[in-house]
């Protein structure tokens, strides 16, 4: 079996933006309005990658004409960026990652931390001002004579420098025309803030011995006498807590590429007058011929020019046999070659390897995901132009029937305050925080509140089959000796021939031998056959043992018909024969499979239950493929595919209608996992397929998937719980408070209030549970 790759997949002209800016889904959606709004632009943006892909509708008369700058893409950059900024953000054109270097690399990574720690540290400042504001406003006996002050001191820059990414995407906001959650805060904040100053500086709030007197229905006028200065300081540190811990997650969107460029080598030792010199992987060129020594990574696809090996695909393919190479056998980068000294040539560098290429599918299918907007973001965009309606109506009405400016400013500050949304800011990151970490306990992790409202609408299940459904490890499942042989005898002569060896399919006889305590005898000699088998002399006999069209043609073994018949159908079911040879003649055969995990089929009709279809997908033969099937009750199969064609699979599935959920572990699975609806690791697999799903089950057990779905679906029923209440109190108490029956203060304490019974809500999900193990 020799190397191959999938054809070369044709590109589409296309520009990626770097957005800079963008605090919700909402802001997405108005780049993106924006960008489409140029002449034969069609763009998408992304939030969670903040990347804006822009490709041109219809091909331009002249390619020369509006060229982008770097590439023959036909788009006016300085146009996309100008349409950008007019929304009121910024943008730049996207780096190709096969162009960063190492240091670049290390520079973006260190520029992301630097991003991140402002907002940390701005979180940690305004928290420790808020809290001792928090302690003298609801315990009375800490309000010493003038405490007020003390509290405007502490306050003050919490609601100002604290609340300033607010106060200033809620202008950028207003500017455009639009209201979004940042909206609401910077309202509220201001409001509270503001109301409190006009308290203290023009009321009597600011006379010493002032003290906060609590009441279920205040009159309208005690407001001049109330401040409301740790609800703008409460809201301010509860926002920024789940501003921080939504950036931390963003922090990570990258990281599914970085897994697959991590797999590259760094140098090669390239042949130059017949001497090695090791030179960057970037400086290799086509036609280069370089070394490959045992257990280091191939460089870049090519083709053998010299020696025979076995090189592990798994990190490429997810398959778990490596393959035998030899001359003229195409190579990949990034695989690893297993024991033989091999020469390449190079056939494809940088940007047109086989691993650049998945980067880009995994890219590609990142940008294509659709993000579900929020549902605060979705409800603000009218919730919020109500309430400050509702605000100025409120003053208008009591300035035209009581004549009291005052009044009318008191009630409508308390209309604003009992509408700030401090329990919709908490709803989501709340559940999301405990839904998590009871997930973690489990060995489930769910990387965002997205993710949850995918779940709901799966209905299809794709599964890929080596390392998911299977171990991924060959093991010994049949031995089959010749007519007047023990099953014993002959498993002690193949597995004291194999111990020499170190190929997996060598190290599973050994295993199994050594597993039903087998003694192994005497080896005098041995000799490996790269790509073919092992012989030795094993107490006194020859032994071969390897590849059964090997033994027939180099050994001249003769296979009888029954034997050879059997040998097929284990082919033909995708398991892997080895005959065994003793002083010439047949001994019998070793059969070999990656086998099915345990409780795999449970797992599937737990699947089945939750209302999924299971689909199998797998690059391994059509053979093994129907076997594993069988064996779990899966109906559909697709086998014999390619990265790129599990892709298509998925693809063409959503195109039917389904919602896709995928299951795999593999690089090669990184882009479907990317492109499906709901993508699922096993923690088992690579950095590239876990950085690339949506939920990832750390043990690698396929029971826990289902566990997994179901306390993602809880937590998504949590959080619509949460964001019911959060808009349903509001609803409830704004009438309340436009009549002049509800104090600010109280107003303060609702809101405090419905934040603690969202948390509380919230803090159910630590009860979740996982369907009982066999």
């Amino acid at each position: 079996m020799t190397a191959t790759l999938p054809t070369p997949m044709e590109s589409t002209p296309e520009l990626q933006l770097d957005i800079d800016g963008m605090t919700c889904a909402s802001c997405a959606n108005r780049i993106e309005r924006s960008l489409n709004k140029l002449p034969g632009v069609e763009a998408t943006v992304n939030y969670a990658t903040e990347k804006a892909t822009v490709r041109v509708a219809a091909p331009a008369s002249d390619p020369a004409e509006g060229a982008a700058p770097g590439g023959s893409t036909g788009l006016d950059v300085d146009a996309l960026l100008a349409a950008v900024e007019k929304a009121g953000y910024s943008a730049s054109v996207t780096v190709p990652r096969e162009a960063r270097d190492a240091s670049a690399a290390d520079g973006a990574a260190a520029a992301s931390v630097d991003e991140i720690a402002p907002l940390r540290q701005r979180l940690v400042i305004s928290a420790v001002l808020t809290a001792p504001v928090l302690l003298m406003v609801m315990i009375p006996a800490l309000q010493f004579e003038n405490w007020q002050w003390l509290a405007l001191a502490l306050a003050a820059p919490v609601a100002v420098w604290g609340a300033w990414p607010f106060h200033r995407a809620a202008a950028v906001n207003a500017r455009h025309g639009n209201a979004t959650m940042d909206t609401l805060i910077s309202l509220g904040i201001t409001a509270a803030f503001l109301w409190s100053l006009y308290a203290l500086f023009i009321g009597d709030a600011g006379m010493p011995g002032m003290t906060m007197q609590l009441q279920l229905f205040g009159t309208p006028e005690g407001g001049a006498h109330e401040i409301y200065l740790e609800v703008a300081a409460a809201l301010t540190v509860f926002i920024l807590l789940g501003r921080y811990l939504e950036a931390r997650a963003k922090r990570e969107s990258g990281a599914a590429l970085n897994a697959l460029l991590d797999l590259a080598a760094r140098d090669a030792a390239v042949l130059r007058d017949g001497v090695e010199v090791r030179v960057p992987v970037a400086q290799l060129q086509v036609n280069d011929r370089f070394v490959v020594r045992p257990g280091e990574k191939i460089a870049t696809d090519g083709v053998v020019v010299e020696g025979v090996s076995s090189v592990d695909t798994s990190l490429i393919t997810g398959e778990s046999v490596p393959v035998d190479v030899e001359i003229d056998s195409r190579v990949v980068g990034g695989t690893v070659n297993v024991n033989g000294r091999i020469v390449v040539e190079a056939s494809r560098v940088g940007a047109d390897t086989e691993l650049a290429r998945l980067g880009r599918l995994v890219e590609e299918a990142q940008t294509g995901k659709a993000e579900v907007q929020r549902l605060a973001d979705r409800v603000s965009g009218v919730f919020v132009p109500v309430v400050i309606g509702l605000s100025l109506l409120t003053l208008l009405g009591w300035v035209l029937f009581t004549g009291s400016v005052e009044i009318g400013f008191t009630a409508a500050v308390a209309t604003l305050i009992i509408a700030c949304p401090c329990a919709l800011g908490l709803a989501t990151p709340t559940a999301l925080l405990v839904g998590t970490g009871r997930g973690s306990q489990l060995g489930i992790l769910i990387k965002g509140p997205q993710v949850l409202e995918r779940t709901r609408r799966i209905d299809t299940v794709v599964l890929d089959k080596t390392g998911t459904v299977t171990t991924g490890r060959m093991s010994v499942t049949d031995v089959a000796p010749a007519a007047g042989r023990s099953s014993a005898s002959l498993l002690a002569l193949a597995a004291a021939a194999e111990d020499g060896s170190e190929h997996p399919l060598a190290r599973a006889v050994v295993d199994h031998a050594r597993s039903l305590g087998v003694a192994l005898p005497g080896v005098e000699s041995f000799t490996s056959h790269a790509g073919h088998g092992v012989s030795a002399v094993v107490d006194g006999h020859a032994v071969a043992v390897g590849r059964v069209s090997w033994l027939l043609s180099e050994w001249a073994v003769e296979l009888p018909a029954p034997e050879a018949s059997a040998v097929s159908d284990h082919e033909a079911e995708g398991s892997t024969p080895i005959a065994v040879a003793v002083d010439g003649e047949y001994a019998g055969v070793i059969v070999l499979a990656d086998t099915v995990k345990d409780h795999a089929a449970l797992a599937i009709s737990r699947l089945i239950d939750l209302g999924l279809d299971p689909v199998l997908l797998t690059g391994d033969n059509a053979g093994a493929a129907a076997a594993v099937a069988a064996r779990l009750g899966i109906d559909e199969v697709h086998a014999g595919v390619t990265p790129a064609g599990k892709l298509e699979v998925i693809r063409s599935l959503q195109a039917s209608g389904h919602v896709v959920a995928m299951v795999g572990d593999g690089v090669n699975d990184a882009a479907a996992l990317a492109a499906s609806d709901l993508g699922i690791a096993m923690g088992s697999g690579t950095d590239a397929a876990i950085a690339a799903s949506d939920l990832t089950i750390v043990s690698g057990d396929l029971l826990v998937v289902a566990d997994a779905i179901r306390l993602a679906r809880r937590t998504l029923r949590t959080i619509i719980g949460n964001l019911f209440w959060a808009f349903g109190y509001n609803v409830a108490a704004i009438p309340v408070a436009m009549l002049g029956l509800l104090n600010p203060l109280l107003a303060g304490l609702a809101m405090a209030f419905s934040s603690v019974f969202v948390v509380t809500n919230s803090l159910r999900l630590r009860g979740f549970s996982p369907l009982p193990r066999p």
